[in-house]
């Protein structure tokens, strides 16, 4: 018995279709995952089997083997629960395989089968319209997020038995929908701004030739003298951000966790201030693929670059 989901997983911040193939053997109960699955998703079998159960359903008393196609890639991330738990149902005969290639499913579960926000939703459903596929189906917590890629119909489930009624067509869901001009025009209000700044008349003027004309800016000076108070409120003076350009910000919060649970997209020009001591390590990150050691990633903050907006340091 075989059945086939698809899912999707992020690579940077950008995200690729992962194909979840769920094989039931003969032989003594098991479980195992295979294609370069990480921690996470290893012990993804605990949740998935404690879910099913818990949610209603009968676990397989087979041999269970999970494989994310493409297999050479490394898998991170607990949105494989959802997709390897239908799959498995899938294979016993619990779902109607008619609407399980037609979506991306994502999701992270809980012992009792709820459903829990996972990171990288965004990436994931610009990947899911770049691949053609009707829809996504994603954690309540992740539909805004979802939502504001267009050309995709965005379904949010809170459980998994709300998931297996709808793919059975016992339970009818209404796509996720946001008025994305809306909040577009609420995302890009600052809480600072360069009009709040009396005096520093030479340095005001400097701050505004470098936005208009798009130049590097040096400013130094001692502590106190106010060259982080004037860079923290530059980005207000800049152009209003795109829609282009706050998508590819959303994607490195999203992908790293960082996304407000009440913010769908992040949509201010974005400002960091890292101490000029910082070392090499603690700027870029590390491992195979470079990731932040504390809460951002210089290597991604970087790709703002493509989009011409800029990254600030004070010195």
């Amino acid at each position: 018995m075989l059945a086939k989901i698809l899912s999707s997983a992020v690579l940077g911040i950008d995200a690729y279709i992962v194909e979840v193939e769920v094989d039931l053997s003969s032989g003594l109960p098991s479980f195992t995952t295979v294609g370069l699955p990480e921690g996470a998703v290893k012990e993804s079998k605990e949740r998935v089997q404690a879910a099913i159960k818990n949610t209603g359903f009968k676990f397989p008393g087979k041999r269970v083997t999970v494989n994310l196609a493409p297999a050479d890639i490394k898998k991170e991330g607990a949105a494989f629960d959802l997709p390897i738990a239908l799959g498995i149902l899938s294979a016993i005969g619990q779902i109607k395989d008619t609407l399980l290639r037609e979506f991306l499913i994502l999701g992270e579960l809980s012992l009792d089968g709820s459903l829990k926000k996972i990171r990288g939703a965004l990436p994931m459903a610009i990947c899911c319209r770049e691949s053609k596929i009707k829809g996504v189906i994603v954690p309540k917590e992740n539909a805004n997020e979802a939502a504001i890629v267009e050309d995709i119909e965005v379904y949010s489930v809170s459980n998994l038995g709300e998931a297996v009624n709808f793919l059975n067509g016992d339970t009818e869901v209404v796509p996720h929908t946001i008025d994305l001009d809306t909040v577009l025009k609420e995302a890009s209000k600052y809480n600072i701004d360069f009009s709040e700044v009396k005096g520093q008349e030479h340095a005001k003027r400097a701050l505004e030739v470098a936005a208009a004309g798009g130049h590097n800016i040096l400013m130094i000076g001692p502590p106190g003298s106010g060259k982080t108070m004037l860079i923290r409120r530059l980005p207000t003076i800049l152009p209003g951000i795109q829609l282009e350009e706050a998508l590819e910000t959303t994607k490195i919060h999203s992908v790293s966790g960082l996304l407000p649970a009440n913010k769908a997209l992040i949509a201010t020009r974005p400002f960091r201030s890292p101490h000029h001591t910082i070392s090499d390590a603690g700027l870029i990150g590390g491992g195979q693929y470079p990731t932040e050691l504390k809460d951002w990633n210089f290597q991604r903050c970087m790709k703002f670059q493509d989009i011409e907006t800029r990254m600030f340091m004070s010195c």
